[in-house]
């Protein structure tokens, strides 16, 4: 069964903050910022690195975004958007769908120390403060909280190794965040004239191609 995922879209309405959260061997590092949804504050949480260079974070940053997709989330309502259960855009698929074409090069991220001032965190935090002062619309593509208002795995969600994660096609246990098809998380923002910029990323240790359950293939 999936798990609950879509998007959010608003303005962003809090100053991004870096927050860590130990994950097994390693602690990963998250900017959360709010977008207004029904005239209260729903947190995103954006994956921005680890602390383990073994398990680095893979992300671009593309500034001239285009894509026909960017006018289906034009026209998306503000709030919350529903998209559990689809396989067609704009739910996001980065293995099955051609959203990634011509965004060049995934980058490795430096192992973090705590601080935003490594990328992709330092570009973000700009981004994001930019898209506060400015009042420009954020869409935040992840899975949506089991527990309070907000959306999560802001990265790719298929391909990772370990039973942990492997997806067995049956109900997913409490707090799980494994593997899955079209359910990739992203950030998009509309910058008015300037167009879109988008944000992906992934996980190192993240194996691609994966099969119809969103596991490394083969």
């Amino acid at each position: 069964m999936p798990l609950p995922y879509g998007f959010l879209k608003g303005r962003a309405i809090k100053r991004p903050h870096l927050q860590s959260k130990p994950h097994r061997n390693e602690i990963q590092y998250h900017l959360h910022f709010s977008v207004e949804v029904a005239a209260a504050p729903w947190d995103v949480a954006v994956n921005v690195g680890t602390s383990d260079d073994d398990d680095s974070l893979l992300f671009k940053f593309v500034f001239d975004f285009h894509h026909p997709m960017v006018e289906t989330l034009k026209a998306a309502p503000t709030g919350q958007t529903d998209l559990t259960g689809r396989s067609v855009l704009p739910a996001l698929d980065f293995e099955r769908s051609d959203i990634l074409k011509d965004t060049g090069d995934w980058r490795r991220s430096d192992p973090m120390d705590g601080t935003d001032q490594t990328e992709p965190a330092s570009t973000m935090r700009r981004l994001l403060l930019r898209a506060d002062d400015a009042g420009w619309m954020v869409y935040a593509f992840g899975r949506f909280y089991d527990d309070g208002d907000g959306a999560h795995d802001i990265h790719m969600n298929q391909g990772s190794t370990g039973e942990t994660f492997r997806n067995n096609g049956g109900e997913p246990p409490p707090h799980w965040d494994g593997n899955d098809v079209w359910q990739d998380g992203a950030i998009f923002v509309d910058r008015g004239a300037q167009g879109f910029a988008a944000y992906f990323a992934r996980f190192t240790q993240q194996v691609t191609p994966t099969d119809d359950s969103g596991n490394p293939a083969g």
